[in-house]
């Protein structure tokens, strides 16, 4: 179970492969609104604005592709998790501006992250 950012040493994999995934996209021109965001449906670990569309990005970090790798990590349960999250967010905003879901994938081995864009819908 992934804890909390509060709750994780900012040493932590999960933390620095956020730092790198959040450097990486603000080099590609996105504009962070939005960190480690938590609801009672669960967490999104960025959410940013790629000109006039909001993203929500989860990012994920495996040490080797053996079983899939990273992006094979985000099962259709936490998808649904993060759609339901989102929805969440959305709800608090006056309009709903139109929206996608990124996935950046980082492991050992690659020099940078892999970043999937549409990477799941609704």
């Amino acid at each position: 179970m992934k804890l909390p950012r509060l709750f994780q040493p900012s040493n932590s994999q999960g933390v620095k492969s956020e730092k790198q995934a959040l450097s990486y996209l603000q080099e590609q021109g996105l504009s962070l609104i939005c960190q480690n965001y938590y609801c009672r449906f669960g967490e999104i670990d960025l959410i940013m604005l790629d000109q006039d569309t909001l993203v929500f990005i989860e990012v994920r970090y495996r040490k080797n592709s053996d079983f899939g790798g990273a992006l094979a990590s985000i099962t259709k349960r936490k998808q649904d998790k993060i759609i339901k999250t989102a929805r969440h967010y959305l709800a608090q905003l006056e309009n709903e501006p139109y929206c996608r879901f990124d996935a950046i994938a980082i492991d050992q081995q690659s020099k940078l992250p892999e970043w999937i864009q549409n990477a799941f819908s609704e």
